[in-house]
């Protein structure tokens, strides 16, 4: 497998390999994904882009994940800023990079796919803070938790309930940049 950086157009040339992998990945229905698909083609314009995506020696999609700059206006960026207070507001929201989607096949699972694609879109991002939302039950959570705090994240919210789905989610953070250690893994990536 090799990890590729991604420009907007690579991402949406490959929106449909993007929309399967997120719902294999989230076990979402397929309602839900068609209204995903037409979020994360708009996402792709918003300012600070950056993607990477893992490709199997065949060219299938094993993973890809993304981010941008978190603003006002833009609704993640609303929802939990209206649930933090003042001081936190100022420290997470003011130069944040968010990551917005970061998947992997269950297949490829396990094989440190997750990893790589986090360390590199990290290694792109800008701003000073970078913040993700993650279920706070889910079966992948544990996985995905471990990935988290391995790379510094900590609790910025818990138990956050954004609006149209009844799950609950950790907000996490951490500052940026990414440590000398973690960004040691990030060469080999193809087009940086």
């Amino acid at each position: 497998m090799r990890l590729v950086a991604w420009q907007p157009d690579d991402l949406l040339r490959r929106l449909d390999d993007v929309v399967d992998v997120y719902g294999e990945a989230m076990g979402y229905r397929q309602e839900l994904l068609q209204t995903r698909r037409g979020y994360i083609g708009a996402h792709v314009r918003r300012p600070g882009f950056r993607a990477v995506a893992t490709l199997t020696t065949d060219g299938r999609l094993a993973g890809f994940g993304y981010g941008y700059t978190s603003g006002p206006g833009q609704w993640w960026h609303d929802q939990v800023r209206s649930a933090l207070d003042d001081p936190s507001r100022a420290y997470w929201l003011t130069d944040t990079f968010e990551v917005v989607e970061l998947h992997v096949r269950p297949a490829a699972q396990g094989h440190g796919v997750g990893a790589r694609q986090l360390r590199a879109l990290l290694a792109m991002a800008e701003g000073s803070t970078v913040l993700l939302s993650t279920p706070e039950a889910d079966e992948q959570r544990s996985r995905a938790w471990r990935l988290y705090r391995r790379f510094g994240f900590v609790d910025v919210l818990r138990d956050f309930i954004f609006p149209g789905d009844e799950r609950a989610f950790a907000i996490l953070g951490r500052t940026l940049p990414v440590t000398e250690r973690a960004a040691e893994d990030a060469p080999g990536i193809v087009g940086m």
